[in-house]
Order: C-alpha cells, then structure tokens, then sequence
C-alpha cells in the first residue's frame, strides 16, 4: 500500500483530504504539497497524524499529490500555533495556516523577475500623463503595474515609454541576500535602568527558553535601545528576530534607529511591499538567512527557521487586533508562539495594556520597569483647559490658552502638536435648509468631508464621492454645512490664526506609505514644520527634540459610544501623545482640552497618576466580569437581506446556550447596522474564566445551517463593539 497523508487543504469550505503520496516525492509533515482536486490543483500543507478531524477515506479512492514544494516544511512549533489560534479564535484552520503562505510568489516561480526604471532619455512626443509618470518615476524600480500605481497612469502609457526606451527593463535576481546586520556596530551608553533591564533580556536569550517579559517604560525612558540589547545578543548566536510595530508608518522612524545600531536594514514585511519584494523576504525567512524581520502583525505567522526573540512595540496599540477574517490579537498571540517556539518575548509599551498588566501582577509575566526618561529629560507639566470655562469662539476649537500656547512656541522657534482622533475636515455635512444629511449608501455610517481630496468618504467601507455644490435633497445651493472638526479644520484653524505657521497633517491619509512618513520625519527633524495637527498615528514611535507643547483638542471624544474599554483606550492615546512633548533638552507642556474635568480618566491624565487609573479600572473590570477578570466574545450575522439576518439572528438567539458561567446578549442590531453593504445582527457574550467559551461557540454554531447569503462571523476577546 502506497504511504497515505491527510492535507489541511488552503480552502476552509474544503477541510481536510486524504491523498496517497508517489514513490518518487519524500513528505513529511509541514510539507507544502501541489495535489490535484477535480480538474484543479490546490495548494495544501502535510499534517501531523491524527491532528485533523475525518474518517479515512478507502485507499482505493486515493488520487497521488502531483509535487512537493521547494520550499523548508513548516516546523512542528508554527503547525501548533496554527492549531491554537484556530481553536482560541473560532476560526477554520485553513484560513490560519493560508496566513503562513500568504506569498503566493514566495513558494514558487523563477528566481529573477523583470523590473523597469527610467533610462533618462525623453519621449518623442510629451504628453501631460507622460511628464507626470516620469516626474512621479524619478528614482522607482518596479514592474509596470508598480510602476503604473505610483504614478497614477495607465500601464499603456508607461508601456509606450518602454517602447521608445524612455523606461527600461533591467534583470533583478529576487532571492539575492541581505545585508548582515552587526550586533557590535554601535554600542550605545544605556542609562543605568537601561542596563539593568538589558541584562536581564540578554539572559533570557541566552537561556533559549519561553519567558514573557512586560517592558514597562514612561515614554521616552529608551525602551527601543534597551531591547536592542537582546537583539543585538539573539543575532549573535544565530538566531533570528521579529520585532511587531503597530503601523507601517512607524517603520521609518525605527529603520533609522535599527540602522544606526546595527549598520543594516531589517527585513521588512508588510502591505505595500512589492510582490518581488514579499518573495525574497518570505523566502530568507524561512531559510534563516533573515536575521531581524521588523513587520505588521502578519509577520507573525511567517515560517521562521530559527526564530530566538519576539518584541511586540507599543504592545497596548488595538491595531494589533485583526478586525475581519481570522480575527486574531498580534500581542497574544506572539505569546503563544514564543511559548511554542521556547524563547523569551517581550511586549513593550508606555501604556500597556490592563491585561497585560494584570499577567504580570498574577507572576506569569516579568515585569521591567524604566521609570524615568533618558538623558535626564523630564516629564511634561499636564494641565486641563475646562472648555466650559474657556470656551472658543464661534467656528472655533481651540481655547485661549492653547492658542497662546502655540504663539509662544512659535516666538521660540519650538514646535507644536495638536491632537485629534478625528480624520478629514468634519465628520457630519448637511444641509441648513433641509436638514439633509450625507450618509454612506453602504454603511449606518455619516460621511466625512475631506477637504484636502474635495471628497465625502465613508471611514469603514471606503465609499467616496464629490462635495456636491447644491443640497441633493432640496437642491439649495451654498447651503451645506460641515458639523463638527476633524483635523483638517484644525489645520485652517491654526492657519488663519498663524499665517506665518507652517503646518503638517498627519493622519493614514497623507501619511500612507513608509516613503511619505519618512519624508515627513525629516521634514519635521530639519525643523521645517511648526506646527503639527494629527491623528492617534503621531501618538507612539515619533521622536522630535523640538516639540516642546502638545494640544489635545477634545480628550472627551474618546469617551463617547459603545466601547467598553473606552476609558483605558482614552489614557493610552492621550498619555503616549503627551509623551511627545519635552523628549529632549526642553521641557514640554501639555494641554488638555475637555468638557469633564471630573471624569476618573482626565483627572488621572492631569494628575500624572497611572497606578491610580489602572487601579480603578481595575475593580470596575472585576465587578462587571471584564477583561482580565471575566471573557468577551462577539458573534455577528450578516445578510445584504435585512429579513433573511434577522431571522437567522433570531432562531440562533432561541437556541442559546444555557450556562451559570455565560451571560449573552442580544440579538440586537449592531451599533453598525449596516456595513459595506450587509445588515448586521449581533449577539455579546459575556463569560466567567471559568466557561469553556470556545467550545460553547463551536456547539451553538455548529447546531444550525445558515442560508447561503448569511454571513457568520465570531470574535473572541474583541476590542471593536460597532
């Protein structure tokens, strides 16, 4: 009898197959295997045995995999995190395992691709799109799709430019090594809590063993130079480095750093790669031949060869947290990995996350502590602006004394930051005439204006469209009225009272690509901006010696909705933005504007007094069973039929379970009623630690068939509540 294997096949509507395996081809489990399916051929991973659910199927109905993949199997300690995450987060195991190979160009295809770049010469004849695309190419290698979205022109045109030379193809081998990183470059003088820290990280990659450290630092106590330390000691001894950033636009600013210390760039992995790019990364990864890969939460899964060190930064942020598909937490799971895997991880940040906090409480995690800043810079004054009291002018946000503020830092040749969770120029247009009001057609959601782009956009599907001139209901004309500030009107705010100010916007629009938030690092490190008006993207990472005043222009704001972790959420953005002010010789000031002085977490805030924050909320979690005390989960049906949701809703909600240890909610309408087109109906659970809540979930679920056109979608431990 030919030897039998059981793929966990890339398609979660598949599950698991038996196929037979050809003399000629050697597998083992974690081979990443090309088998015929019908017609087809599908992609699918070698699994351990008895590890996935199914009877065996008869031999004789066994069809041969076609070939192995050339490429490392994946290791026994990456195919049980698959196993964990799909358990923990209710999530079918081939859409966990399809984030492993998520580099379709990574696993297969030639080893040198086709590139194209300016030759320097000129077209015969030059038209308006053709000087764009060649001033928008200045310096870019890429294919011509690449090369076509950078520029914003067709391919056509770029390939007509090919045709008279003006681009030229040039040869790249994809796989071609990276640059070693040296662990000896550059030593740098640590403060003595700097040190002290270090010291015991080093020992903890030395030893190669699992250990979970909470890196607990106020902002700008060095926390990144203190766990370069442990980096620099993994690469050493030959291992390899993941370091997890919240948002791509913070890479640039880490690059910088890891360069200086290292003499190399990381490996870098994220969304805007180009796919040549992803191949060569995904490929010295799994070789081992990547040292320190620097990515999104996505790097997380990647099949690293001799992985020693995970450092999870600004390890509160929520973006962590994955919001559709597998809808997984980067932070925890990078804990399972390292425990996995046997290697210390150390989770970082100024604000962690309460239960993170309560882990390190309970003596699972080690907690390190930097309590003061680096190279004797102090802590910024806080003080609250009670808007009751100072109240703006008309058409105006922000009071007198941040205004005042700002005026004194520009007399100084200082810098200013404004804060406002708040894209876009004003969260809600209408009408004066009729009352009209813009709302997304696919979401329960306003549309916002932006300004800058002449556009109304919906922030949760992406639906944009033009400022229209007349009222599309009453047909008024000049008769639109934009409600409420975003940070785009902060800016014209700060404009008109500062003429001579030069002002920056930072927000995931204008700062959407390492490229654009490097060019903006610079700019403000060269001083060439005064003031800086952004989003909770300028909260964490940024390092500027000369910013000396921060504004938080609503600090009330976070506050509002649903969310049940609003409070914790409200501190972390506004005490990691305060820490941007004062980092370096001169001392900073901060400015809180708020309409509830009294609230626990602004009193906090002025008051400087985390421990007291986080204990508060900690007894309010205990008594109302929250995270870490009790268990959250989310369920959510969708149906672009509101009646077929509903009633799925509604007969899953007549068969709920029926626990001591389970409370649940609903069905109710999410706060987002509708969303990118589908109505959504959802339930909340509320479970003691003590429930088998995954378990529950699988039953409940599994006991019923759901139409076609309805969505089901689960979320353990959820940090979104629309």
């Amino acid at each position: 009898m030919k030897p039998r294997v059981r793929l966990l096949i890339l398609n979660a509507a598949l599950g698991p197959l038996d196929y037979s395996v050809p003399e000629t081809l050697v597998v083992e489990p974690g081979s990443v295997v090309i088998a015929p399916l019908g017609p087809r051929k599908v992609q699918g991973i070698v699994w351990d045995e008895g590890r996935l659910p199914g009877a065996d199927a008869p031999a004789a109905k066994l069809r041969p995999i076609v070939e192995v993949v050339p490429v490392p199997p994946l290791a026994q300690p990456l195919r049980r995190l698959i196993e964990w995450t799909a358990d923990y987060y209710c999530a079918p195991l081939a859409s966990v395992a399809r984030m492993v190979l998520s580099s379709g160009g990574a696993i297969g295809g030639p080893s040198t691709t086709t590139e194209y770049r300016l030759s320097g010469g000129a077209p015969e004849r030059m038209t308006a799109q053709r000087a764009a695309a060649i001033e928008a190419l200045d310096s870019e290698q890429a294919t011509i799709r690449e090369l076509a979205e950078i520029a914003g022109v067709s391919e056509g045109v770029l390939r007509g430019l090919v045709n008279q030379g003006v681009i030229e193809p040039v040869t790249v081998a994809i796989d071609r090594p990276y640059p070693p990183a040296d662990p000896d470059h550059h030593q740098p003088a640590l403060s003595a809590d700097q040190l002290r820290v270090a010291k015991t990280l080093v020992r903890a990659v030395e030893d190669g063993e699992y250990a979970p450290f909470l890196l607990d630092g106020v902002t700008g106590s060095g926390k990144t130079e203190t766990y370069f330390e442990p980096i620099a000691q993994a690469i050493r001894l030959g291992r390899q480095v993941l370091v997890l950033l919240p948002e791509i636009a913070l890479t640039e600013n880490f690059l910088t750093r890891f360069e200086e210390r290292f003499g190399a760039p990381p490996v870098l992995w994220h969304s805007s790669l180009k796919s040549t790019e992803r191949r060569r990364a995904w490929r010295a990864i799994s070789e081992g031949s990547a040292q320190v890969v620097v990515g999104a939460r996505s790097a997380l899964f990647l099949p690293y060869a001799k992985l020693g060190l995970i450092v999870v930064d600004e390890a509160h942020e929520i973006s962590f947290k994955q919001d559709d598909g597998v809808r997984y937490n980067a932070r925890d799971v990078s804990v399972m990995r390292a425990r996995f895997e046997g290697m210390p991880v150390i989770l970082a940040s100024a604000t962690p996350a309460l239960e993170s906090l309560h882990m390190a409480t309970s003596g699972i995690y080690k907690k390190l502590d930097l309590p003061s800043r680096f190279g004797g810079a102090q802590l910024p004054d806080i003080k609250l602006v009670d808007l009751t009291v100072e109240k703006p002018g008309a058409g105006r946000w922000l009071a007198q004394p941040l205004v005042l503020g700002i005026e004194e830092r520009l007399a100084r040749g200082e810098q200013s930051l404004l804060f406002l969770n708040r894209r876009g120029y004003a969260p809600l247009t209408l009408c004066r005439t009729c009352g009209h009001r813009f709302k997304c057609p696919n979401c329960s959601a306003w549309l916002v204006e932006h300004r800058l782009s002449s556009r109304l956009a919906c922030h949760h599907c992406g639906f944009e469209g033009p400022v229209p001139h007349e009222c599309p209901e009453c047909g008024e004309k000049d008769a639109l009225v934009a409600c409420g500030p975003g940070v785009e009107r902060i800016a014209d705010e700060v404009g008109e009272l500062f003429p001579e100010a030069r002002v920056a916007i930072a927000t995931s629009d204008t700062l959407n690509s390492p490229d654009k938030a490097a060019e903006f690092l610079e700019t403000v490190q060269n001083k060439a901006i005064d003031v800086i008006v952004g989003t909770q993207l300028v909260t964490k990472g940024f390092h500027f010696p000369e910013l000396t005043l921060v504004g938080v222009v609503d600090a009330d704001l976070g506050l509002e909705g649903g969310d049940l972790r609003a409070a914790e959420r409200t501190y972390q953005q506004v005490a990691q933005v305060a820490g941007r002010a004062g980092r370096g010789s001169k001392p900073g000031e901060v400015l809180i504007q708020t309409r509830h002085t009294d609230a626990p977490v602004i009193a906090a805030l002025a008051n400087g007094d985390r421990d007291a924050f986080y204990a508060a909320e900690t007894d309010a979690r205990r008594d109302a069973g929250a995270p870490p005390f009790g268990r959250w989960a989310s369920i959510i049906l969708s149906s672009e039929d509101d009646r077929e949701a509903r009633l799925a809703a509604n007969r899953l909600g007549d068969t709920r379970p029926r626990a001591d240890d389970l409370y649940i909610l609903g069905p109710a309408p999410a706060p987002m009623a509708m969303l990118r087109g589908r109505y959504r109906y959802r339930f909340l659970i509320n479970a003691r630690r003590t429930a088998n809540l995954q378990e529950t979930i699988r039953r409940w679920l599994d006991a019923h068939d759901f139409p076609p056109g309805v969505r089901v979608g689960v979320d353990v431990d959820p940090y979104s509540f629309v």
